[in-house]
């Protein structure tokens, strides 16, 4: 049974935020990805449309998620499903570091506003 220690998740950092990989290719998972995303007070996040459904769980904090123009205010205990198509964005208001569970299936692409496309690698 592959099992990944917090200390052996592999750490990526894009636009002020952390993302800290646990299920990905290279720990043996074959089509699910999952990550946790730590975001630091005071980030704004970026939008992008993601080609794949997303979930994100908050663990801790109080960000802020805007999905097709519509924001909400979340808080821990609050689930994210951001289907297909979607435009995403994840800021962090608050006084205190915001932290999410996410998961999609392998692939995952997001396209930023102006037309650049990322393959995130903690979602290949």
């Amino acid at each position: 049974m592959p099992v990944v220690p917090t200390d052996r998740a592999t750490v990526h950092t894009l636009h002020g935020a952390s993302f800290v990989s646990y299920a990905s290719a290279a720990t043996g998972a074959d089509r699910l990805r999952c990550w946790r995303v730590e975001i630091p007070a005071g980030v704004t996040g970026v939008e992008h449309t993601i080609d794949q459904e997303e979930v994100l769980h908050v663990l801790t904090g109080t960000p802020v998620v805007t999905l097709d123009g519509d924001t909400t205010a979340l808080e821990a205990g609050d689930t994210v499903v951001a289907p297909a198509g979607t435009t995403l964005k994840i800021d962090n208001p608050g006084p205190d570091t915001a932290a999410a569970w996410a998961t999609t299936t392998a692939g995952l692409r997001a396209t930023l506003p102006d037309g650049t496309v990322v393959g995130p690698p903690w979602a290949q």
